[in-house]
């Protein structure tokens, strides 16, 4: 049986080249409703996906698996820690937790998020995300949840510095439908959706999509619903010896990606950054020390 750091998802995606044309097509359709897609019986799941059962029997075995029944246990295993709270969550790892300090523990954990994550990263998705970033022609929208708004937050800051044509929804249900209608076929949508996704999101994608938008997902590693309307999906592993979730790792690709978007754009972007630092002077909105 495959190693318990790695998802199924995250597994499909990576053996996806050696898979038959079949076992590609059932794979997708896994990944579209992923993971409860694959908790149904295996004639449910062939018929969803227009396939046989031994070719869902065949590619369950390239995944690593004796059987199917084996495969949907470790579905169902994924499916509950996608929805556990942060109170069960503090359970799980405190009770197992080593005797090492948790500067150490915590950070051992990171750094094997960072590693599985960019093992997962596809170097040409991360450039079009940047290309379409960088693009002026393009307006991009960004959108975060209850937590991950501080990431959009912190990625809006940074964009609009860059370049014009950058607009922050607000996380509030109620509100985004103006942005909405501001939203025209190209345009870019980012949204940053991990594990207890939220309905308004989903909803919002799914209605931007329609019109045309081309959708940047931030996810965590069992993927957000979300990542059925989405263009380019970027999940980052998030588990770590806490009750909360860890955004060190979509920090680092957020980071990466302003460095690279600021880089194809440089040339108006110093004459946007050398502006707003007159208007800072102009308005002494920072304290200079001499």
């Amino acid at each position: 049986m495959p190693a318990q750091t790695e998802t199924i998802g995250e597994r499909l995606q990576r053996s996806f080249d050696d898979l038959t044309r079949a076992e590609r097509q059932l794979a997708n359709s896994i990944l579209e409703n992923y993971p409860v897609s694959g908790l149904g019986s295996i004639t449910t799941v062939a018929n969803n996906a227009a396939v046989s059962t031994p070719t869902v029997v065949r590619m369950v075995r390239k995944l690593g698996y004796a059987g199917f029944p084996q495969f949907q246990a470790e579905l169902r295993r994924e499916l509950e820690a996608k929805i556990v709270n942060p109170i069960a969550k503090h359970d799980t790892w405190a009770e197992n937790a080593p005797n090492e300090h948790i500067l150490n523990r915590f950070t051992e954990a990171v750094i094997d998020n960072i590693h599985q994550t960019l093992a997962q990263i596809d170097p040409e998705s991360f450039d079009t995300a940047c290309g379409l970033l960088a693009d002026p022609k393009r307006t991009v929208f960004v959108v975060g949840g209850r937590i991950t708004r501080a990431l959009s937050d912190y990625f809006y800051m940074h964009l609009q510095m860059i370049r014009r044509g950058v607009t922050n929804i607000e996380s509030r249900s109620n509100s985004w439908p103006h942005s909405l209608l501001d939203m025209e076929e190209g345009d870019v949508l980012v949204i940053f959706d991990n594990r207890r996704y939220e309905n308004s999101t989903i909803k919002l994608a799914e209605l931007a999509g329609e019109r045309g938008v081309r959708i940047i997902l931030f996810t965590d590693q069992w993927r957000s619903p979300v990542s059925r309307f989405a263009d380019l999906c970027f999940s980052s592993r998030i588990v770590v010896p806490s009750a909360w979730d860890s955004s060190v790792v979509i920090m680092l690709l957020l980071e990466t990606m302003i460095a690279e978007v600021q880089k194809q754009t440089w040339d108006g972007t110093r004459e946007r950054i050398e502006d707003l630092e007159d208007v800072f002077d102009r308005t002494r909105f920072f304290r200079k020390f001499n």
